[in-house]
Parts: structure tokens; C-alpha cells; sequence
């Protein structure tokens, strides 16, 4: 069963932080990678950082380049992405999902499963 579970959104003001959770069955977890997308009301969803662990690279998007930092723990099955210096164009609600190897990381179309999103608010 594939399953992946989004945590650690939340309402911040300009400048602050928030660090998301992505927990993953293990059926996720043997895909190539995780990655994170959001959708703000009214536009379309957008990558924005993906961890692909079995080639050990990881991707950002141009816009949270420096400010966001995805990160992983083989054990816990779990891929983070720290979200520094937010701002109110962050605002979205933000999904992990899971994808194998063909394709580019920041194409939804190649992800195969997705969480349910956690909110992210800022303002």
C-alpha cells in the first residue's frame, strides 16, 4: 500500500519558519524519489523541491533556492523541507509525492502518488 502523509503546516508570519514532514509507507519509500508541490488558490500546482535518493541528488525550484532545504531519513522513511525566511507568495498548500525514475523532477505528471497536503499560510 503507498501511502505518504504531509505534517508541519501552519500559519507564520513574513520571514519565519516552518519545517514540513513527509512520511512515507515503505512502498513509497522504494520509489526514486520524494518531492514537494504547491498549489495557491487559483494557479496551478508547482514543484518546488524533490529529494531522489537513489541517485542521491536533490532539485529545487529557482523561486526557494536558499531558502528551502529538503532533507531525508532512510529509517524514519521520512523527507523534510525546512522552509527558511517564508514569504507570503509561499502561501499554498503543499503536497509530497512519489515518483520512479523516468521523467523530470518537477513535472506532476510524473508523480505517481501523492499525500492529502498540509497549509501553509503566510503573512
Amino acid at each position: 500500500h503507498v501511502q505518504l502523509v504531509e505534517s508541519g503546516g501552519g500559519s507564520v508570519q513574513t520571514g519565519g519558519s516552518l519545517r514540513l514532514s513527509c512520511a512515507a509507507s515503505e512502498a513509497a519509500w522504494n520509489t526514486n524519489c520524494i518531492g514537494w508541490f504547491r498549489q495557491a488558490p487559483g494557479k496551478e500546482r508547482e514543484a518546488v523541491a524533490a529529494d531522489c535518493r537513489r541517485l542521491e541528488i536533490t532539485y529545487y525550484a529557482d523561486s526557494v533556492k536558499g531558502r528551502f532545504t529538503i532533507s531525508q531519513d532512510n529509517a524514519k522513511r521520512t523527507v523534510w523541507l525546512q522552509m527558511n525566511s517564508l514569504k507570503p507568495e509561499d502561501t499554498a498548500m503543499y503536497y509530497c509525492a512519489a515518483k520512479g525514475f523516468s521523467g523530470p523532477w518537477n513535472e506532476r505528471g510524473n508523480y505517481n502518488y501523492w499525500g492529502q497536503g498540509t497549509q501553509v499560510t503566510v503573512s
